[in-house]
């Protein structure tokens, strides 16, 4: 990778110091943790769905 974009302005990174690179590197890392955690939170979203349709299932047999 010997340019990245950020905010709209390029950068080159062919000279970046060992401070750039670990910054740029704890950005990747939580980037990666980001989306991991969005598709976490999609699943459990999909569970609480599925849940609560069992649960409405459930209820609808008490009352009839």
């Amino acid at each position: 990778m010997d340019k990245i974009t950020i905010d709209g302005k390029e950068y080159d990174l062919s000279d970046a110091s060992a401070e750039v690179r670990a910054q740029l590197n704890n950005l990747q890392f939580v980037n990666e943790q980001i989306l991991q955690r969005n598709n976490e939170l999609q699943i459990a979203e999909t569970a609480k769905i599925g849940y609560s349709r069992a649960l409405k299932r459930e209820l609808e047999k008490i009352n009839q």
